[in-house]
């Protein structure tokens, strides 16, 4: 509701403002502008990007009467402009040009509604600020206004020095969060100080803390003239002072939220402001009891108190209160006691207040307001008597809008709704709304504007929306609407703005939304709508804006998107595939068109340079491919965005038309050959990236010298070689207003000479070059309170030209120095960061308690020489990824760190601690990844590891750990990796295997590696079997798992594992799906292989070797096509190898050596390249590529034989039952006369 107000109020200084620059321009009919002043503002256009504006300053041309000009006026007889209004016009603009002060006879100054922070065009960029210096040059100026624009940081002082200022808004979009005190004033004596003509005064969001309590007092010695006071929202404290009264000629009044100024008391002095219009005291935390005095101002037309829940009044019979326009006192405590006390407010057309004060005797009230015309209602419902108060609404014969906000409307009856008859625009928001009800919504016929917002329906919407014939707007966010949108929406045939948002649609669009054919705005967000965009779309011909982003639709674009010559802005971002039609030529009127984020292919069609009003190009994140169309730089292109397609071949050289380029962003393709000298003719340009592609040649950074606006220039990662070049005498200010420079592998071996000029720099990215020395310390000093992002890694840095062992820097957020010689005691940065990377150096030391300076969400100091104990005060700083990895960390593991639950990866790997691990963990454990890897921890594995019901990595290998296997592990749902390996563990593998008969078991393992512990015992069939993730197939590239996203930056921690691959023992930085493995070597297992191992389709590597197994080879490995490496070297497996085995095709490493393998070697698929390493030690074997020939098969063994090797298993089978090792079993046998004979011949038929 206050809103609404103030959008009034603003409409009301727009209107102003344009009658005032109309004024001016009366007069310019026989005015001819200066040439200097054309200039001026010409320079001024280049400035601005026009993509989502309204109007492109068409008649701003040159060699042109600048006096006609869309939004100039000049007065006077010297023909000097006097006025620039581009009050909200959608422009956008990295910060304010400095030329514009150079129109030093400007009177009047709007440039309000537009967006000048930059923020659009600089992805993460906090904000330009208005300019320090220049404001002081327009000594003329009357009228100034900058609100809503953007601007952010400190309100210049030298806007005080504007003498002749009637009216200054600076206000910020109190209903932006994000912008909301985003500008501040240090010193609120200096701003007004001077101003003592000063009129109208709005600084609506500005933060004014900073002024101290003064403010009042400075208002009425410095502003006698005041007649607008508004202050909303601007963190006022102090009291509010009498002396305001001073003040005399105030009509506005707006104090909204600012409650520490009037200590909970409504001042009473405030109803002596004989000619006060307006009051504003919304949400101010007021109380007590309000003084009715201020209803009998004669001249009151707007009063808001809404939001101060504790203040109390009442509404009585006042004959004065006729003046009286709006009302708003909802979330307030006020009583309605007499029948008459709406009598007199005859001209009351705005009521605002909560429905739980509607009586009766209220109603009768209110029926005497002949010219209320808008209700708003809070908490209808919740109160009882709903049928009452719907019947009292119908009543109210003008009443043409109706907002419900917060109501329970479930037990109303449907009829209730229909009846409202005279109803034109109905709003209901976050209301308890059934189908019912809104199916009755569809009754009222003359609704023109229908909005439903936040309330809670669950099922499809009602056909009977259809019957809204009259209907122009239709607005439909955060429902719960299931299944598809009904066809009858295309009765709909005056709609003209169609917005749904948020939604849950599980339907196809129906093709009757072509039927709405005077429809203008089509905007879908965030909806479902699966299935295709249909083709009679084509007949909204006369559709102006059409996006339909974030929601299902899927298929082509249909070609009838060609009759649609009306369009201008046109943005789809869902799930679109095929290819660009050539249809899309034909929309010439096309400003902006944006197709980023599907799947489309093929070429770029060559008719999108019949466009020829198209300024704003996005086609990225799809797979494009072939050249760029050489068409696109015939185009007046102020924004072009190609990146992150598949494009190739060279960068065409760029034509005049192109001059006025502001944003290209050619990155992440696969473009090929040297950057075109035409780019360095674009003087417009302010955001350069061709990262990531296949660049070549030298780059001279002098040679950009002529792009005086760039602000963003990324070259990283292609083929060049960067240095800094000799130019001529104008090169010295080359670079002046970079801010991002990015330029990762590039050769460069000289820190580039025009940082030593740049005074702001946010984002420097020099990673991966051969650059050595000091790390220069204007990085420390000059950039102290702007460098946010900093990556100097892999390079050969050995110094950072440090005063002490903090960073000074106040802004940094994100810092990698990763992969340098950097050495001594690692720096701690002032303030918190966000990433810090300080990795693979040769730091030797860290302060004991550096954690508590951080607060980082990702730090990293592994791979350096890092000694000594941590304690307790480690766990001070919040991180999300903590990797102390590979250095010489001793002691025992501080408990806090694992049992606090605020880490998502710990990783201690190839370390020195010791002790046990601690084992209160509990249920809020938001491990992801635990890497204890190589230290000497031991005990046992704490049981509530359980509880860490996110983990997806585990490995505690090469420890001391003593346990049995963590079969409980296995209720873990996003487990990936599992590392036991090099401990003392021991028992069995599976023997609670049927504890999990009904529950899953290890569903996601891809990675089990049990190598090298005590593990013994047969495997059970079951075990397996159970391993459902290693059943499935994937993709042969594979998709990254357990890649952990940093939450607030772009950035991401991956694991990295250690297995046994092919033989050797191998790092792989990146696990993928397709990486599946199982590592049982060097244990004591026994028994058969069960065949269930041949359903692990997509196992990549099994590792069974040096074991006890027996019996035979499963063929089922043959069902294995995915095999890679397999390695059941040392056991006791006897028959012959499968033949199955050559299905096999990818299987690259082999080793069945040291068994009792017997037959002819399979002489086809991948067998054909193994070498006699992989089939030694079995002795039965026979064909290459042992030199041994296959004779003709041996005739079957006597019968004595057989009984003499049979004798020998049962004898062997019981020393192993009973536990002894068979060698140990050997040297008793020995002793003994005939049985030694008898074993000796026993043993040498065994292994012949």
């Amino acid at each position: 509701m206050a809103m609404v107000w103030r959008m009034l109020l603003l409409f009301l200084a727009v209107l102003h403002a344009q009658a005032t620059s109309g004024a001016h321009g009366d007069g310019n009919l026989t005015l001819l502008c200066h040439s200097d002043e054309a200039a001026t503002l010409l320079q001024l256009k280049k400035s601005i990007l026009f993509s989502k504006a309204i109007t492109s300053l068409p008649s701003w041309q040159d060699g042109s009467n600048c006096c006609h000009w869309e939004g100039v006026g000049c007065g006077g007889s010297t023909g000097r402009v006097t006025t620039l209004n581009l009050n909200g016009r959608g422009l956008i603009s990295p910060g304010l040009d400095p030329v514009i002060f150079n129109l030093t006879s400007l009177r009047f100054l709007d440039l309000s509604m537009n967006d000048f922070s930059g923020k659009s065009m600089i992805s993460g960029f906090s904000g330009y600020s208005m300019p320090t210096v220049g404001f002081e040059r327009l000594t003329f100026l009357a009228h100034l206004n900058l609100s809503k624009s953007g601007f952010e940081g400190e309100i210049p002082i030298a806007i005080g020095k504007l003498e002749n200022l009637v009216s200054l808004d600076l206000s910020i979009d109190v209903e932006d969060d994000f912008l909301l005190n985003s500008s501040w004033i240090s010193d609120f004596q200096g701003l007004v100080g001077n101003l003592r003509n000063l009129r109208e005064l709005y600084l609506d969001g500005v933060d004014m803390s900073r002024s101290g309590e003064g403010w009042c007092d400075t208002l009425v010695k410095s502003t006698p003239r005041l007649q607008v006071l508004s202050l909303g929202e601007c963190y006022l404290y102090g009291p509010i002072h009498q002396s305001l009264l001073n003040l005399s000629s105030l009509t506005v009044i707006n104090l909204q939220s600012n409650s520490d100024i009037f200590a909970g008391r409504f001042p009473e002095f405030f109803m002596d402001f004989v000619n006060l219009t307006v009051l504003q005291v919304y949400d101010n935390n007021l109380e007590g009891w309000f003084p009715p005095r201020i209803f009998q101002s004669k001249r009151l037309r707007f009063l808001d108190l809404s939001g101060n829940t504790a203040l109390s009044g009442s509404l009585l019979n006042f004959s004065d209160a006729r003046s009286l326009h709006s009302l708003i006192l909802y979330e307030t405590n006020f009583s309605f006691s007499k029948p008459s006390s709406f009598s007199n407010f005859f001209s009351l057309q705005e009521l605002a207040l909560d429905a739980k004060y509607i009586s009766a005797e209220f109603r009768s009230s209110l029926n005497m307001l002949p010219s209320l015309s808008v209700l708003w209602l809070s908490g209808l419902g919740f109160s009882g008597e709903l049928e009452s108060t719907f019947s009292w609404i119908r009543d109210l014969k003008n009443l043409a809008g109706l907002v419900l906000f917060e109501c329970d409307l479930s037990s109303t009856k449907s009829s209730s709704i229909s009846n409202f008859n005279s109803l034109r625009r109905l709003s209901i928001f976050t209301c308890n709304l059934t189908m019912p009800i809104l199916s009755a919504v569809g009754n009222l016929m003359d609704l023109q504007s229908l909005v439903i917002s936040g309330c809670g329906l669950s099922g499809p919407m009602p056909s009977s929306i259809g019957n809204l014939t009259n209907l122009r707007t239709l607005d439909i966010s955060y429902c719960d609407f299931l299944g598809p949108i009904p066809i009858s929406i295309g009765n709909l045939v005056n709609l003209r703005s169609l917005s749904l948002s948020s939604s849950r649609f599980s339907g196809p669009m129906p093709s009757e939304m072509g039927n709405i054919t005077n429809l203008r705005s089509l905007h879908i967000i965030d909806c479902g709508f699966p299935g295709p965009v249909p083709s009679t779309i084509g007949n909204l011909v006369n559709l102006r804006s059409m996006h339909l982003l974030y929601s299902n639709f899927s298929g082509p674009i249909p070609c009838t998107i060609g009759n649609l010559s009306r369009l201008q802005s046109m943005q789809l971002e869902c799930k679109l595939s095929g290819t660009i039609p050539y249809e899309i030529g034909q929309l010439k009127e096309l400003t902006s068109f944006v197709l980023g984020g599907n799947n489309f292919t093929g070429e770029i069609p060559n008719s999108v340079g019949n466009l020829t009003n198209l300024q704003y190009l996005d086609l990225s994140r799809n797979y494009l491919n072939g050249e760029i169309p050489a068409s696109l730089s015939n185009l007046p292109l102020q924004h072009l965005d190609l990146s992150q397609n598949q494009l190739s071949g060279p960068i065409k050289e760029f034509t005049v038309a192109s001059l006025g380029l502001e944003y290209l962003d050619l990155g992440v393709n696969e473009l090929t050959g040297q950057i075109p000298r035409s780019i360095l003719d674009l003087t417009s340009l302010r955001k350069l990236f061709i990262e990531w592609n296949n660049l070549v040649g030298l780059v001279q950074l002098t040679s950009f010298w002529r792009l005086r606006n760039l602000i963003d220039l990324r070259l990283s990662h292609n083929k060049l070689s960067i240095v800094d070049g000799e130019g001529n005498n104008n090169s010295s200010t080359y670079l002046s207003r970079i801010s991002t420079l990015e330029l990762a592998c590039c050769n460069i071996t000289k820190f580039p000479t025009v940082l030593a000029r740049v005074s702001y720099v946010r984002d420097l990215d020099l990673s991966c070059n051969r650059l050595s020395g000091d790390i220069p310390d204007r990085i420390w000093g000059r950039w102290n309170n702007s460098l946010s992002y900093l990556n100097l890694s892999h390079n050969l840095f050995t110094g950072m030209q440090l005063n002490s062992y903090f960073l000074p820097s106040s802004t940094l957020e994100i810092l990698d120095l990763s992969a340098n010689r950097l050495e001594g005691q690692i720096p701690i940065p002032y303030s918190p960061l966000l990433f810090v990377d300080y990795s693979h150096n040769n730091f030797s030391s860290v302060l004991p308690n550096f954690t508590s300076y951080l607060g980082t969400t990702y730090l990293s100091m592994s791979n350096n020489s890092i000694n000594g104990c941590m304690t307790d005060s480690v766990c001070s700083g919040i991180m999300g990824v903590f990797d102390l990895s590979y250095n010489n960390f001793s002691g025992p593991i501080p408990a806090c760190l694992i049992e606090s639950g605020g880490l998502m990866v710990l990783n201690l790997r190839e370390n020195n601690f010791e002790g046990t691990l601690p084992s209160k963990i509990t249920s809020e454990c938001t491990f992801q990844t635990i890497d204890l890897h190589g230290n000497k921890i031991e005990g046992k594995l704490p049981r509530a590891l359980s509880n860490c019901s996110k983990l997806e990595v585990l490995d505690i290998g090469n420890n001391l750990l003593l346990d049995t296997f963590p079969s409980w592990l296995g209720e873990l749902p996003n487990l990936y990796v599992l590392i036991l390996r090099s401990n003392q563990f021991y028992g069995s593998v599976d023997d609670v295997v049927g504890n999990y008969q009904t529950r899953e078991y290890f569903p996601t393992l891809q990675i089990i590696d049990l190598a090298a512990n005590n593990f013994s015992g047969n495997l059970n069939s079951k075990w397996f079997r159970k391993l459902k993730s290693m059943m499935m197939r994937f993709n042969s590239a594979g998709d990254i798992v357990s890649a952990k996203n940093i939450p607030g930056i772009q950035a991401f921690y991956q694991d990295t594992v250690v297995i046994t691959y092919k033989g050797s023992e191998v790092t792989f930085g990146r696990i993928l799906t397709t990486l599946t493995a199982i590592d049982l070597s060097n244990n004591r297992l026994e028994g058969t292989i069960p065949e269930s191992v041949g359903q692990l389709v997509s196992l990549r590597v099994l590792n069974m070797s040096h074991n006890a197994f027996t019996g035979k080879i499963p063929t089922q490995l043959g069902g294995v096509t995915d095999l890679e490496s397999l390695d059941m070297s040392c056991n006791q497996l006897a028959g012959e190898i499968p033949q199955e085995l050559t299905n096999l095709t990818s299987l690259a490493t082999l080793n069945l050596s040291d068994n009792r393998l017997v037959g002819k070697i399979p002489q086809s698929g991948q067998f054909l390249t193994f070498d006699i390493n992989s089939f030694e030690g079995n002795l039965g074997l026979c064909g290459p590529p042992f030199s041994k020939p296959c004779g003709v098969s041996l005739a079957p063994p006597s019968p004595a034989r057989v009984e003499k090797s049979s004798n020998v298993d049962v004898i062997l089978f019981l020393f192993v039952g009973l536990g002894f090792g068979v060698g140990f079993a050997a040297a008793i046998l020995m002793r003994w006369g005939r049985i030694r004979k008898w074993f000796v011949k026993s043993a040498r038929a065994l292994w012949t």
